[in-house]
């Protein structure tokens, strides 16, 4: 079951990063500049980031199946349109419609790992469903990358939406949303009601913000890279080919794989190892990336860049100890509502920045020294915000703790 759903997430990110590899092509196809080039990636994270709660809401009432189904026609019509697109805005439609089905998938995943393996396992599950995702961006990196210049674009992203029907026909086939004997209570409640109160009690878990703010601060410097700026820089700033710098970015994919196994297994057995790994992340990041950005002269060594593709694989993992904040602070009849919260984070974040690195590289004339420098704006907010709720969730989780305790623990009077 979770090899299915997972699957299912992995042709959801090679189709949402096919267009990291294809930027410069897009801007070629559509004739456009920077700025609306960055649209592309912004609409379809912008619809993704929209999506999050009312998706969470949709897992939480209907179920895995039902949602995965949805998502993955969606997606898959997203991906054939914007094959045959003629127009700029009959690409932007289906990147649109394309971002509405990817939204569906991931919280549909880690509902489908809960219902299926032990809480215990729970840090690890949620690493090994983001691998699925880096997985998929490899494929992206290489398979698209290669078949873009020898197929073209039509026969790349028409050929790619084939995955989709694959998916769609083992989640008809096979998928089951939790073990037979285990069906969850069924909900009790109905209309705008329902939906108010689901968020209003996702959201004043302190560990939910939390988990929000984390999946914002680390997971956005690694996807503004990989989803469309990273190889525009790599080739326009730092005088790379198309080659070498798809190289790059598949170290980005190999570091992020190796990375969150690490960080899962880290998590599992010590729970007070999620709020330094995540800051750690975020200093690291940033240090690099200022270490990139203000080197002088023209161009970057080689050893920083390819410093910097490590360091951003590792973002991916880090923004997954969002979920690890937020799981544990709510019911698993809430569990939909709070990872969709949670997930809001970090897409808000990189649309952000997408829109801004291409207005500023408009504006500048193709800087990106300081189209790049707008990522410490979004680290300063996110690393506030995690330092003022660290202490408030910490103590929650310890009150429950010992409440859960005494609970198990009766004493006869």
């Amino acid at each position: 079951m979770w090899g299915v759903g997972v699957s299912v997430y992995l042709v959801a990110v090679v189709f949402r990063t096919s267009l990291g590899v294809a930027g410069l092509d897009a801007a070629d196809r559509f004739h456009v500049n920077a700025s609306a080039l960055s649209a592309f990636s912004i609409l379809q994270l912008l619809v993704y980031a929209g999506m999050q709660i009312p998706v969470g809401l949709l897992v939480d009432r209907w179920g895995t199946r039902r949602v995965l189904t949805l998502g993955i026609v969606l997606f898959t019509v997203g991906q054939l349109g914007f094959a045959l697109s003629p127009t700029y805005g009959m690409a932007l439609l289906s990147r649109a419609l394309l971002g509405c089905g990817d939204a569906m998938t991931f919280i549909s995943v880690l509902r489908l790992g809960s219902r299926w393996f032990p809480a215990r396992r729970g840090p690890v599950v949620v690493q090994i469903a983001g691998l699925f995702g880096v997985v998929g961006n490899l494929l992206s990196t290489i398979v698209l990358a290669r078949t873009l210049d020898s197929l073209g674009w039509t026969a790349t992203f028409a050929g790619s939406s084939l995955a989709g029907l694959v998916v769609l026909v083992l989640v008809v086939a096979f998928l089951k949303d939790h073990p037979e004997g285990f069906a969850p209570e069924p909900v009790p409640h109905a209309g705008r009601a329902y939906v108010r109160h689901q968020i209003a009690r996702a959201w004043r878990e302190p560990g939910t913000r939390l988990g929000m703010w984390v999946h914002f601060t680390t997971q956005f410097p690694g996807m503004v890279f990989l989803l469309l700026w990273g190889m525009p820089f790599l080739v326009e700033a730092q005088g790379l080919s198309r080659g070498r710098a798809g190289g790059l970015l598949t170290v980005v994919v190999l570091s992020n794989m190796v990375v969150g196994p690490v960080y899962g297994h880290l998590i599992a057995r010590r729970h007070a190892a999620r709020a330094p790994l995540a800051l750690g992340t975020i200093g690291a990041t940033a240090l690099v990336w200022a270490g990139t950005v203000a080197y002088p002269g023209d161009r970057a060594p080689m050893w920083l860049l390819v410093t910097l593709c490590v360091v951003l694989g590792a973002c991916g993992p880090a923004s997954m100890i969002g979920f690890d904040f937020a799981r544990p602070a709510n019911p698993p009849e809430r569990q939909g509502t709070a990872a969709g919260i949670v997930n809001i984070g970090g897409f808000t974040a990189s649309m952000t920045t997408l829109l801004a690195v291409g207005v500023l590289l408009d504006a500048t004339g193709g800087s990106y020294r300081v189209a790049f420098s707008s990522v410490f704006v979004l680290q300063a907010l996110g690393v506030a915000q995690i330092v003022r709720l660290r202490a408030r969730t910490a103590r929650v989780e310890r009150e429950r703790l010992a409440a859960a305790r005494a609970e198990a623990v009766r004493v006869p009077a």
